[in-house]
């Protein structure tokens, strides 16, 4: 029997099981986002995986709770899910790799980035969940007989201190646990505590439960310990990390890439190495044939006489659209440049590798592009939306009709919207959405191909027409001229787009960009299908 007056230390296990379910839940999709994205689709897989894993849990915990002392029943579920979390930075590697081979493209992922996410999930995260679902009807027995209570009096308390361990363990995971340890450690952190628990409950049974566990303790931890990093995929020769870190929002690094003959320095979010957030060349301008960030140094040359020329760039990451700017402007163009980052970590390694200069250039950090706006003036020559969630689309709210809007609204007269869309032609489920729902605004937009990459640029004007290869506006100086223009004036390089109906805009209310992504996916692997 359980001895009087031991209920509290049940419901303090109650709680930190509550807390470890919810940094193992969060801290999942940080795991596997260098893999498969962090889309709600995953993020859908992993809460489902979690809430399956625990119904599991319970139930199990209700068969083990009518042992003749659940206390052994408890050690062991603390120390197995323990155990679990401790080795899942380092089998996460592993298990995702297999699932999604390197070396497949952007359409061949797609169904993996859905079945391969839930399938990882299960494998990785639903043994340690299941384990953690089964603390809680445990913990209920072991306060029931602790105290004499009734069944709902110890239910009860159980549920409420593993609800405030749940949200200890959502507001730690995300705004300290990750951020300041990383993720490997997060889940070693988790998984120790738990550990120092199961111990405890082993040691207060009896001595045999407390060897086997000392034993199982001291080998889960030989195997996790010297893994505090999480296993990534390595390196091609020539790529190197010059730093990284984890924000609230994601993993985040800086590679220097020398494959190409000149070093460039790319900022890539979890780690995707075939996709980068920002890029530095050793000299500011124009980066090249298949960089987007070059097309938005064209209005301000399409605009005529030099003047100051007052910028906001909405996702602003390290800087890159500050630094194209800078050196392809007309010269005579005085620059005024105002930058919204969501995340500070992204500020900081533009900063200290990408000649950001918060002194020079005013940098908003921290702060969501969209209400940003609110605070910021309404005498904009150019907004550059370049904002991208889970590296492939743009941020429902800020896709919407209501959020260009907005952007008109902070315009100066005849200013000009530029925003980076991706896809796979002028066709292409989202550069259709983005580009007809910017035209419903603007009364009209247009779309340019970006040579040698699966970017468009939509641009639209608050007062007057975008130029056209053929019009006079159109021509531009400089280097801008010698190596832009030619590409974007041959046949199908734009297209003009129309004012969407209804049911096309994209609004606040009714926004499936996130389907069109998979659409655009799907109908490109459809395309190269055709062609072979």
């Amino acid at each position: 029997m359980v001895h009087a007056r031991s209920a509290v230390p049940f419901l303090t296990i109650a709680g930190v099981a509550g807390a470890a379910t919810m940094a193992v839940e969060l801290a999942a999709v940080r795991l596997l986002a260098p893999w498969f994205g962090a889309s709600s689709h995953v993020w859908t897989n992993v809460i489902g995986v979690i809430l399956l894993a625990l119904a599991i849990g319970y139930l199990a915990g209700a068969r083990l709770a009518s042992r003749a002392d659940p206390r052994g029943s408890l050690a062991w579920v603390l120390l197995f899910a323990a155990a679990w979390t401790m080795w899942l930075p380092a089998t996460s590697g592993p298990v995702c790799r297999w699932l999604l081979p390197p070396g497949l493209t952007l359409d061949q992922s797609m169904d993996l980035w859905t079945w391969g996410s839930l399938a990882a999930t299960l494998v990785l995260f639903l043994p340690a969940a299941v384990a953690l679902g089964c603390v809680g009807p445990l913990a209920v027995e072991c306060v029931q007989r602790a105290d004499a209570s009734s069944a709902g009096s110890a239910g009860g308390r159980v549920l409420g201190y593993s609800t405030l361990g749940s949200l200890v363990g959502t507001f730690g995971t995300t705004h300290q646990l990750v951020p300041w340890l990383g993720i490997a450690w997060t889940f070693l952190v988790a998984g120790s505590t738990l550990f120092v628990l199961g111990l405890a409950v082993a040691l207060a049974v009896r001595r045999r439960t407390l060897g086997v566990a000392v034993i199982a303790a001291a080998g889960a931890a030989t195997g996790a310990w010297p893994s505090a990093r999480v296993e990534r995929n390595p390196l091609p020769d020539g790529v190197r990390v010059i730093a990284e870190g984890e924000s609230t929002y994601q993993s985040v690094r800086v590679v220097e890439d020398s494959r190409w003959g000149s070093a460039l320095r790319l900022l890539q979010v979890n780690e995707g190495l075939d996709s980068f957030q920002s890029v530095w060349a050793a000299t500011p301008g124009l980066l090249g044939l298949g960089y987007y960030y070059d097309l938005f140094a064209l209005p301000c040359w399409w605009s005529g006489e030099p003047r100051t020329w007052k910028v906001l760039v909405l996702g602003l990451g390290a800087g890159t659209t500050f630094r194209v700017l800078r050196g392809a402007s007309p010269i005579d163009t005085e620059l005024t440049m105002v930058g919204v980052e969501i995340d500070p970590l992204v500020v900081d390694f533009g900063r200290r590798f990408f000649d950001l200069d918060p002194e020079r250039d005013r940098v908003l950090a921290g702060l969501d592009a969209r209400s940003a706006l609110s605070a910021l003036e309404r005498d904009f020559d150019l907004i550059v939306l370049d904002a991208y969630a889970r590296q492939v689309e743009i941020p429902f709210h800020l896709a919407s009709a209501e959020a260009m809007t907005e952007m008109r609204a902070h315009l100066a007269p005849g200013g000009w919207l530029a925003v980076n869309v991706g896809g796979f032609g002028f066709d292409d489920p989202v550069v259709e959405a983005v580009a007809g729902t910017t035209a419903s605004v603007f009364g009209g937009a247009t779309a340019y191909r970006v040579p040698f990459s699966r970017n468009y640029v939509v641009f639209a004007r608050e007062r007057g027409a975008v130029p056209r290869p053929q019009e006079h506006e159109f021509a531009c100086g400089g280097p801008v001229a010698e190596e832009l223009l030619p590409a974007l004036s041959i046949p199908g390089a734009h297209r003009v787009f129309e004012r969407a109906g209804a049911r096309s805009t994209l609004s606040d209310d009714r926004n499936p960009i996130d389907q069109l992504q998979f659409d655009s996916l799907r109908a490109a692997r459809a395309r190269i299908a055709l062609e072979e």
